[in-house]
């Protein structure tokens, strides 16, 4: 099992900017994949963004391309998210959670089995 703990989060203005951290502890020597997910009130959990261990692979929904970025510092078993131009849109409370299948599609929430407690993102317009 692996434990994940995010931080990062808070209260911003629209346009500005914030990097989230997530910290991977424990059997992490067996995850293929790291990714952020969110949910926002009344909506269903969401993909984000995703990087496999080795940085080969990384993929981001939609609305979030060109603001968003995600990166690994893989000594350090840490994945950050660093969030530019947010938009009221973007305010959820946003997940890191690991993958453990190799070869699987990164942005399928169902493929992650480990997930952390959540950060909350709040996007003021």
């Amino acid at each position: 099992q692996v434990q994940l703990v995010e931080s990062g989060g808070g209260l911003v203005q629209a346009g500005g900017s914030l990097r989230l951290s997530c910290v991977a502890t424990g059997r992490t020597s067996g995850t293929y994949s790291m990714g952020w997910f969110r949910k926002a009130p009344g909506k269903e959990r969401e993909f984000v963004a995703a990087i496999t261990t080795s940085g080969a692979e990384i993929v981001y929904r939609d609305s979030v391309k060109g603001r968003f970025t995600i990166s690994r510092d893989s000594a350090k078993n840490i994945v950050y998210l660093q969030m530019n131009s947010l938009k009221a849109e973007d305010t959820a409370v946003y997940y890191c959670a690991s993958n453990p299948i190799r070869y699987s599609t990164l942005s399928y929430i169902d493929n992650y089995n480990d997930w952390g407690q959540g950060t909350q993102v709040t996007v003021s317009s």
